[in-house]
């Protein structure tokens, strides 16, 4: 708690114990007064800041003492500035990021900036209950009948990562077009070639593996490093598209499979968007027993499939050289059932395969248009998605890959 301020009175006794040792502060001084030293030095400062050591008139209310200098005709001349502020408060749901100091010729403090932030924690648990409000009253998802025929070995897993759907792409700058419509239409086209061109699998995994909105807030800029992005369009147009087209897509993939997985990764681009559509999905589809929507808060994520497991991040935290370590240790007890093991990431927009002691690492390019920031850095990646069928028994056992280009053609 802050120390309340000094009292006039106190102020005063200070500096008449100075006038009265010749105005000098010194050790004798501050013991006859009964107070240590440093504390006598203190009140001192402000005896002098409130004008109590000049022969002239004190300092007017509200205001402090700053420079007195001596005229050649012997008088004083008293600059004034208003009082400091009170006792610094940090603003709630903040917390210290940083101090910047400004320092004399000798190393003396003269004054320092406080830098704040918002305190990420608070922030999640602030919308984490926002959430939960508005879930209760969220209608559910009618149960419906499920496919028959479909392989009970088999799982398609439909892959698709930073779709960044509300960012801007002008064909002239970039190479292609792409904004919010454009990321619906292209979404809902390729998953339906997809699903038709797709093994008949029992099982289905809608691996959305994170960055799905370009950003995050009404502010068209990233959550951690506050880059300026390529915007299309409102924060609550792009929220209610995204949230329609996924609904779309889960009911595509209730009719041709039996049970249906929802991964909805953590990501850098949407991190409160990618928890708000785990909850709000998980919450929409809970009496519906066919979809299985994963809303672990963590940023990794795990499937099991027989003597397959599948591992699912968006690639932010951990990359392609590094991430099995995290997946195998995090899930031990699911990878030390399984035979075939299988690890997914998006977030750089580019193909890599990588095969360790562990299991099969791979990054995924993505359907969307490069921005301008990637396409003028020289970032040439292709655009493609794929639907990877694994076997229960023996691990992969078919792929699809499916560009733009192709959905336009089916199209």
């Amino acid at each position: 708690m802050p120390a309340p301020a000094l009292s006039d009175d106190l102020a005063q006794e200070a500096a008449a114990a100075y006038r009265a040792a010749g105005n000098k502060a010194t050790n004798e001084t501050a013991t006859r007064l009964g107070l240590p030293y440093n504390t006598y030095r203190s009140r001192l400062k402000v005896a002098s800041d409130r004008g109590m050591l000049l022969d002239a008139p004190a300092a007017m209310p509200g205001f402090r003492v700053s420079q007195v200098s001596t005229l050649p005709n012997g008088s004083q001349s008293v600059q004034q500035k208003p009082e400091h502020g009170g006792p610094f408060e940090l603003p709630q749901g903040h917390i210290v990021k940083g101090t910047s100091t400004l320092v004399g010729p000798d190393g003396s403090k003269i004054v320092e900036w406080i830098k704040t932030s918002q305190d990420a924690v608070a922030r999640d648990l602030a919308l984490q209950a926002v959430v939960s409000a508005l879930k209760e009253d969220l209608p559910r998802a009618v149960p419906v009948a499920a496919p028959t025929g479909g392989n009970a070995a088999l799982l398609n897993q439909y892959t698709v990562t930073d779709l960044h759907f509300g960012m801007l792409s002008w064909k002239e700058e970039t190479g292609s077009d792409y904004d919010l419509k454009i990321a619906e239409q292209l979404l809902l086209d390729w998953f339906a070639a997809a699903i038709k061109q797709s093994p008949d699998a029992a099982t289905a995994v809608l691996a959305q593996l994170g960055d799905l909105l370009h950003h995050d807030a009404h502010a068209s800029v990233t959550p951690e490093h506050r880059n300026v992005l390529d915007a299309d369009s409102r924060l609550q147009k792009m929220i209610r598209v995204v949230i329609r087209t996924m609904r779309r897509i889960i009911a595509m993939l209730l009719e041709k499979h039996e049970t249906v997985h929802v991964i909805m990764a953590d990501a850098n681009h949407d991190p409160a968007g990618g928890a708000w559509l785990r909850e709000m999905f998980a919450a929409f589809y809970e009496n519906e027993p066919r979809v299985i929507v994963n809303s672990s808060a963590s940023t990794y994520y795990v499937i099991e499939h027989g003597e397959t497991s599948l591992f699912y991040h968006h690639g932010h935290k951990r990359r392609i050289g590094d991430v099995d370590s995290v997946f195998a240790g995090k899930f031990r007890e699911v990878y030390g059932r399984t035979k075939f093991s299988y690890g997914h990431i998006g977030h750089l927009h580019s193909d890599e395969l990588k095969s360790t002691n562990l299991m099969k690492i791979e990054r995924h390019e993505t359907l969307a248009a490069p921005d301008a920031y990637a396409a003028n850095g020289g970032w040439l990646s292709g655009r493609s998605a794929k639907v990877i069928t694994y076997s229960s028994l023996y691990g992969e056992c078919g792929r699809l890959t499916i560009t733009p280009e192709m959905v336009a053609a089916v199209a």
